[in-house]
């Protein structure tokens, strides 16, 4: 069986169908299990032959807290960059090298355009203070280049000036500008009670992660009181991860949509092979061909629901897995 090369890849996922998916997804499969050690390794202990998988459904993915010990990479090459996830005080943060950082902005925009258009036409204010206070936040060099690439001269991050946010989104809304307040969600719930206001209009998206500083609430919940604040039917989400150079998006209630790149699937709880049915509940399993340069397939700590339409809802975390910085937990 011929294996795809990088090169021959790369055009292909940047104007990806649905229709073209599963067959891209294999040939990045096949791609990975020989260019990346590691998963060849995994692959190998598993017992799985690369050239025997022809089905999406029998691939296996790797655990995602590998990528908290191991350099998971397909190739030879040096990273621009490395992204770390969040951590809290024992715990080894996730570290994904990043073979290209322009890769990685492009396929955001087009991920971000999929749902929303083009994010130099909308007014980007990001509200993520502890993602600003470290170094190597995937989310925020997303919101970084949504600022850059904004028409408006009002886009910024926002790390503690609250007041200042409130003055700009007036601003905004006073001039009918097409805005997007990006918010991690203690950051968001804090702006809610010092400053509560009619933000309708706006697009108030959470990004989850309370990150220690307040108590967890179920997105329920969270959007619950958002709303209230601000005066909105709905608030968006972001569904992200260090792990991931993909996103989906949830434009009403708390139903995710993937981008092109991106599928899920999930598993039995206590059986990680095993595929679920639609609609019942499993372990996700994201499918992330953005990540041609590491690993496209990785088993998650989160729990979540599949529908036939391809949108999925993240539930909670399993109870094993370690508290990760944008868990919401279990209603």
């Amino acid at each position: 069986m011929q294996t795809p090369e990088r090169s021959e890849l790369l055009p292909l996922l940047a104007d990806l169908s649905p229709a073209q998916f599963e067959t891209t997804a294999l040939s990045v499969f096949r791609y990975q299990a020989k260019a990346n050690p590691f998963y060849a390794k995994y692959l190998k202990l598993l017992g799985r032959n690369p050239e025997t998988i022809d089905r999406l459904s029998d691939i296996p993915f790797l655990p995602i807290q590998f990528f908290k010990k191991q350099e998971i990479q397909s190739g030879d090459w040096t990273p621009e960059t490395i992204f770390l996830s969040s951590s809290t005080t024992g715990q080894t943060p996730s570290q994904h090298l990043v073979r290209s950082v322009d890769w990685y902005l492009q396929n955001t925009r087009r991920g971000f355009g999929q749902f929303y258009g083009d994010p130099s036409e909308w007014c980007v204010l990001a509200l993520l203070p502890s993602y600003l206070e470290r170094t190597g936040s995937s989310l925020v060099a997303m919101a970084d280049y949504f600022i850059h690439l904004s028409k408006y001269s009002e886009s910024g991050f926002f790390l503690n000036d609250l007041q200042q946010l409130s003055h700009t989104l007036v601003r905004c809304r006073l001039h009918g500008y097409k805005t997007l307040l990006l918010g991690v969600s203690f950051g968001l719930l804090d702006f809610a009670e010092q400053f509560p206001m009619d933000l309708s209009g706006v697009t108030i998206m959470e990004t989850g992660g309370m990150k220690g500083r307040r108590k967890e609430l179920t997105r329920s919940e969270l959007h619950q009181e958002l709303r209230q604040a601000f005066h909105v039917q709905h608030i968006h989400s972001e569904y992200g991860m260090t792990e991931l150079l993909s996103q989906a998006y949830a434009m009403e209630g708390e139903v995710f949509a993937p981008m092109a790149t991106m599928r899920i699937q999930t598993t039995e709880i206590n059986d990680p092979f095993c595929i679920t049915r639609p609609g019942k509940t499993g372990v996700l399993n994201v499918i992330d061909l953005a990540n041609l340069d590491t690993c496209s397939f990785i088993q998650t700590e989160d729990v979540g629901r599949v529908y036939e339409d391809g949108r999925f809802e993240v539930l909670g975390r399993l109870d094993v897995a370690e508290m990760r910085g944008c868990n919401l937990m279990v209603e």
